[in-house]
């Protein structure tokens, strides 16, 4: 009877301090291993998404220019996408040239920039840009739609 209860016992007893550690190093190993991996995709998503939305831009900024024969001014801006522009007389507006109510914002939240005319991009397409992930204008991360020297497609400066 004695054995029998002993037997018991050690049945029920939990995890051991050296079980725990064991699982707990296993675990930490693994999230070593698979985080960055999963950080780093969804940093080349986001840069992704805001290529496209530049792209969506250049896209629908080229249809306005079609019937007001000119792009919107920086002051202006990408709002003229969406609202009827006031100076708009003979009524060449044929907008919304984007099917969202409000501009949409770049992946990290922030407002996308738009400049005409330009002063990056060469030609008489206008410059547009997200600040990228750290926030800021004119850092090696921001996301681009204009041309450099040693590049030939949009681009971020990463």
């Amino acid at each position: 009877m004695k054995s029998t209860r002993n037997k018991t016992r050690r049945r029920t007893r939990g995890f051991t301090l050296m079980e725990m550690l064991l699982v707990l190093a296993i675990l930490v190993a693994l999230m070593a291993l698979v985080g960055p991996r999963i950080l780093g995709t969804q940093k080349k998503s986001d840069i992704s998404t805001a290529k496209a939305q530049l792209g969506l831009f250049k896209a629908a900024l080229e249809r306005y220019s079609l019937d007001m024969r000119k792009f919107p001014t920086s002051e202006e801006g990408l709002a003229s996408l969406i609202e009827k522009p006031a100076e708009d007389e003979k009524n060449q507006w044929d907008g919304p040239y984007l099917d969202t109510p409000d501009l949409p914002k770049d992946p990290w939240n922030n407002d996308y920039r738009y400049e005409f005319p330009p002063k990056q991009g060469q030609g008489d397409s206008p410059d547009l840009w997200s600040l990228g992930p750290d926030g800021e204008d004119g850092t090696d991360d921001d996301i681009v739609n204009w041309k450099k020297r040693d590049e030939s497609t949009t681009s971020s400066r990463d």
